[in-house]
């Protein structure tokens, strides 16, 4: 675990990241990883000298299972409410099945394991909205339909992409993974939107998180791409 800015730390899960960020009213997480990690995640509550108890939310970028591994065991254990967005509410709370895995992703969902179900306590509909105090909410769809990338109000901003876009290990921006995306040119298209914000830092579901002018290597790359902000 690290921290990116302060208050804001990135714990490691497997392929993916988490992120903890600790407020003035408690800890909110952003995804909860790959599933059967709890103990990792108390772990790192307790470096922070924090406690599963002093969870307060759960803000989900979307519904892939290594995004909502633990979000039941949080949800039940630290009574901590959970947002998502209502196109991806049925995956996470289990209202429907997700389609069979084919090929490798068969064999791979087998090792990772399956994401309990869960209540929601809040659906995002709107394109911003702000979820809690400090952090607004827009849907980037793409990845999935209803896939939300949150802007934290602290050190200039930083942006939680989830899986819309990654970061390289030379400080760039790049699209997010796209083997399971819904909508590939969609995740493109919301890849630029993101880059008509103002945030100094962004954090990714998986890669390296940028720190200083990250909005600018978004419109960076979005350029490079020949995508253009969505309507």
């Amino acid at each position: 675990m690290r921290e990116v800015i302060d208050g804001v730390f990135e714990l490691g899960l497997g392929f993916v990241n988490m992120h903890l960020v600790v407020t003035d009213d408690g800890v909110v997480l952003v995804d909860t990883g790959l599933p059967r990690n709890a103990q990792r995640i108390d772990r790192a509550l307790h470096r922070l000298r924090k406690q599963i108890g002093d969870v307060t939310a759960v803000l989900l970028t979307h519904q892939h299972v290594d995004h909502i591994g633990n979000v039941a065991d949080v949800r039940r254990r630290a009574g901590a409410r959970v947002f998502a967005h209502a196109a991806d509410a049925a995956g996470i709370t289990g209202a429907i099945r997700p389609p069979e895995p084919k090929g490798l992703a068969r064999f791979a969902v087998r090792l990772i394991g399956s994401a309990e179900p869960t209540k929601l306590d809040h659906l995002i509909t709107a394109e911003e909205s702000e979820p809690l105090p400090g952090f607004t909410a827009i849907h980037t769809p793409g990845h999935t339909r209803g896939h939300v990338s949150y802007l934290l109000d602290r050190a200039g901003g930083i942006l939680f992409a989830g899986d819309t876009a990654s970061g390289t290990k030379d400080g760039k921006v790049t699209s997010g993974p796209t083997q399971a995306s819904a909508d590939p040119a969609q995740q493109g298209r919301s890849l630029a939107k993101l880059g008509t914000y103002e945030f100094e830092h962004a954090v990714f579901g998986h890669g390296k998180a940028v720190s200083g002018h990250a909005a600018e290597r978004f419109r960076e790359y979005a350029g490079s791409a020949g995508d253009a902000p969505a309507d």
